[in-house]
């Protein structure tokens, strides 16, 4: 007799097909989540799958500026969020008052936007970014001095490897990756000293400089992959571990330190999936005038792959 998942997941399938909805996750969904979506990726990776699909529905099993960010680039498409409250602190880090403010104050200053932001702070930057590709964003830009926002700790990262080019960083940050330490890192290091220590950009500027590698989930992904190692030590939200074990199951992942989880990132299951595909909720609407400022800056960031 099937149980309650599998009940769940058959309904869920069957609903897809009929609505014509294709299901797009990101590497930080719990499990189930991961293993019934269509595709599953990292911003860079989401965004431009979210182009060109031949599907009429998109449902979106992120936070909901990645819900955004697909409808800005598929406008005539319906895009649902399970889960209408999943939402990025990161994100709300900067307004787009301040951001109006700080583009006032340095009008020479070109904007680069983490694409962790709302659809209105995109509809305001000349280019948006990923931590796949900030670095090659702001070294490509035609500006020398770059308004970098919301997230200081990438800043910090992109300033080390561009440092011809004047930031100016906002200082917003991940509630999750702030959370690593250098404590938990030293200590990761020594129970296990043959493992590669791979952190996202959204750590500590001190977590980043013991780390081997520092790198998106879907730079993670590939160096995992690709690695002679073994062992691996991640840091970034726990969700991603999963994925590298299942991608990978002749190594073994280790968290630095304890498990980071982001709330927002687990508020999708299986039921709420169903609910959304069942009541078409929630539906992502955006002004007009927002979608075209903000595709500019999402098309301008495509370009740096």
């Amino acid at each position: 007799m099937a149980d309650e998942k599998d009940i769940l997941i058959k309904k869920i399938l069957d609903l897809k097909k009929q609505k014509d909805a294709i299901i797009l996750a990101h590497n930080y969904q719990i499990d189930d989540i991961q293993d019934i979506a269509d595709f599953l990726g990292d911003s860079l990776e989401l965004a431009k799958k979210s182009m060109n699909l031949k599907e009429n529905t998109i449902v979106f099993c992120g936070v909901r500026f990645m819900a955004e960010t697909a409808k800005i680039l598929s406008p005539h498409k319906k895009v649902l969020l399970p889960v209408l409250d999943a939402g990025c602190p990161l994100a709300d880090m900067i307004s787009p008052d301040e951001l109006i403010k700080l583009k006032n104050k340095h009008p020479d200053a070109m904007v680069v936007s983490y694409v962790n932001t709302s659809a209105q702070i995109k509809a305001l930057s000349d280019v948006c970014c990923t931590s796949a590709n900030a670095v090659e964003v702001v070294k490509n830009v035609p500006s020398k001095r770059i308004i970098f926002t919301p997230d200081k700790n990438l800043g910090w990262w992109v300033k080390k490897n561009v440092p011809e080019k004047e930031l100016i960083i906002w200082p917003g940050y991940c509630l999750v990756h702030e959370r690593f330490t250098k404590k938990e890192a030293e200590d990761a290091k020594r129970l296990h000293p043959d493992a590669e220590v791979i952190v996202h950009p959204e750590c500590q500027a001190q977590i980043l400089e013991m780390a081997d590698f520092v790198a998106s989930t879907s730079g993670m992904l590939k160096r995992a992959k690709e690695s002679d190692a073994k062992n691996f030590i991640i840091g970034t939200e726990a969700g991603m571990i999963y994925r590298l074990k299942k991608e990978n199951p002749d190594k073994t992942f280790y968290s630095l330190g304890s498990a980071k989880m982001c709330v927002n990132m687990k508020k999708i299951t299986l039921k709420n999936l169903l609910r959304s595909l069942e009541n078409d909720r929630y539906c992502i609407e955006l002004e007009p005038e927002i979608i075209a400022g903000a595709k500019k800056s999402l098309e301008e960031m495509i370009k740096y792959v």
